[in-house]
């Protein structure tokens, strides 16, 4: 049966990029929407000449130029989409497109996590989870052929430090756990989510359904991460306990910061040497606001670990 030709946007970011590679693993026909803008940027114009060479194809457009959607979307037969969080709702232009091209066989979203449609986080995830159901909804209503891809938690965003907000390594004294630490998660290689999404894309039984990527093996709770560390650096670690109402309160008050550092940030790049909060004059800006972003991020996350309804 001949493969399947595939769009990739987001190529640049780090799921995109393996998903183009295991599109050429897998003998797929690859081609990748890409922004000009990207071609002048070094560290993602070094990826996109790799892809090149190794045989993807590159167009230029972006999720916001429907000629260039169409011309691109005319090229295959299924389309992926990687892009980040803030770009979610612009797959809208591009599901109509894929609608009025009338080629497409399967679309994938950029969804990649949790479910958005399982996932209950007291509305502390800045809409999140909501535009992606929100897109969701959008595909459907247009009868557009469809894969979810669900795979839960990547490795590389919480294993490194072992979900340690503030950590770039495991610690090697202190270790906070939150809630009882034995809900079980799933976590995997954005190489392994690639793989098992591009193996679906000719796979009828996956054609309009949710697809869950939970092998058996990745499935761990906080405290046998935490053990499984332990064995391997020969001593307990002094454990502390963060109950659910206290991680609910934490992260009130970090969206409330992230709130007010998006409001300075569009006040200009001149604030990047002001600090601004204190008034005294700083370069560390943009460093201090990339860490509070960050730290709202894994604390959402953190929360997500042990609310046992939403995992498994």
């Amino acid at each position: 049966m001949e493969k399947s030709r595939v769009l990739i946007i987001g190529v640049t970011g780090n799921l995109g990029h393996h998903l183009a590679k295991a599109t050429l693993q897998f003998s797929h026909p690859a081609f990748a929407l890409v922004r000009p803008s990207s071609f002048s940027d070094p560290h993602k114009s070094h990826k996109l000449h790799s892809l090149s060479n190794a045989g993807v194809t590159l167009l230029q457009g972006s999720l916001e130029d429907e000629e260039s959607l169409m011309a691109a979307v005319k090229h295959v037969d299924v389309v992926i989409c990687a892009v980040s969080s803030k770009q979610v709702l612009l797959q809208k232009l591009l599901v109509q497109v894929i609608k009025k091209s009338g080629c497409i066989k399967r679309f994938i979203p950029s969804e990649f996590g949790l479910d958005p449609d399982k996932t209950r986080i007291s509305d502390m995830d800045y809409n999140f989870y909501k535009q992606k159901a929100e897109i969701r909804r959008f595909v459907e209503a247009y009868g557009i052929p469809y894969t979810y891809i669900s795979c839960n938690f990547y490795m590389s965003y919480l294993l490194p430090h072992l979900v340690q907000p503030g950590l770039k390594v495991p610690p090697r004294d202190k270790v906070t756990i939150f809630g009882d630490g034995n809900t079980k998660g799933v976590f995997l290689k954005e190489s392994d989510v690639a793989e098992f999404t591009i193996r679906t894309l000719d796979d009828p039984q996956t054609l309009n359904k949710v697809l869950y990527l939970r092998p058996p093996g990745n499935v761990y709770s906080i405290n046998e991460l935490v053990e499984l560390w332990e064995s391997k650096i020969g001593k307990k670690l002094e454990k502390v306990f963060v109950s659910e109402q206290e991680l609910l309160k934490k992260i009130k008050v970090i969206v409330w910061e992230l709130k007010a550092l998006e409001t300075l940030a569009a006040q200009g790049p001149k604030l990047s040497n002001t600090a601004g909060l204190h008034g005294q004059q700083s370069s560390r800006w943009p460093a201090d606001m990339a860490a509070i972003l960050s730290a709202d991020v894994a604390v959402i996350l953190f929360s997500l670990i042990f609310r046992s309804s939403l995992l498994l």
